[in-house]
């Protein structure tokens, strides 16, 4: 995709999330026409606040994000690679990713192309303040994101991992307000490893719970926040994306055990 189609500037990012007992964290690299932007956020147990940093103008090796090589249809066979190395954190995983699910779906004028993949194994190693590295072993969210977007773009968003009472594994992907046709969305719940579209969702403007045309209610517990505010001359971004737990049944019906993850409120400019 061009940098530009018409007057809209291409959007993109990879944006991954890692979700476990021993941590949840979150790393994007993100680029809007010619400018770039980087955070990453951590959570360890028993911590109310979060480490985390934004930076407009990302710094070459605070944050690292490589896609995984895929050769043809064939799954990922080189896993991808996730790097955080600042403010005293230094966490390096390995990233088992999948073929995952695609969309391609309007946007205003233009179209926007996107890559969910949820339940994905992360390992590797994490050391706070020069500590011994600490052996991590998790699951994560993989988002990769490109796109002219409409110059005012609005969307809620809810992404995690957890386990049916059954102890089946069980993720998901679940939005409004982008990517979001009845059919034909980036909407997915994985269960065992394998994704299914699942119908429209709604979520409470508090983010506490998503509802799904199936009668399926989530509900969300926070834990912690990363949000952010940035005004930008002709760009602007309000952003709440709080980790936590989730609870209640996933569309289609699917209960949950437990359940961790992420919900995001994002309205821009742009």
């Amino acid at each position: 995709m061009g940098l530009l189609r018409g007057t809209r500037p291409l959007k993109r990012w990879r944006y991954v999330g890692v979700f476990g007992e021993q941590l949840m964290a979150c790393a994007a690299l993100v680029q809007i026409g010619p400018a770039r932007q980087s955070f990453w956020a951590l959570q360890l147990p028993g911590e109310e606040e979060l480490r985390e940093r934004t930076r407009l103008r990302p710094r070459h090796g605070e944050v690292e994000l490589v896609q995984g090589l895929q050769r043809g249809d064939a799954l990922v066979d080189i896993p991808g690679r996730l790097r955080i190395e600042d403010r005293g954190v230094e966490l390096h995983l390995t990233l088992e990713e999948e073929a995952g699910v695609e969309a391609l779906c309007p946007h205003g004028r233009f179209e926007v192309w996107t890559r969910k993949q949820a339940g994905v194994r992360a390992c590797g190693t994490l050391s706070i303040d020069g500590a011994p590295p600490r052996q991590i072993d998790a699951l994560a969210v993989i988002d990769d994101t490109a796109g002219h977007h409409a110059r005012h773009t609005e969307w809620r968003w809810s992404a995690g991992v957890g386990s049916t009472p059954a102890g089946e594994a069980v993720a998901w992907n679940l939005v409004s307000g982008v990517n979001d046709p009845a059919s034909g969305s980036e909407r997915a719940v994985w269960v065992a490893g394998e994704p299914r579209e699942v119908p429209a969702v709604d979520f409470a403007a508090d983010l506490s719970r998503i509802s799904c045309d199936d009668g399926s209610e989530l509900y969300f517990r926070p834990e912690c926040e990363r949000s952010r505010r940035d005004r930008l001359l002709i760009l602007s971004s309000d952003y709440r994306a709080p980790f936590g737990t989730f609870s209640g049944t996933l569309p289609g019906g699917i209960e949950l055990a437990s359940g961790r993850g992420v919900v995001e409120h994002h309205r821009a400019r742009w």
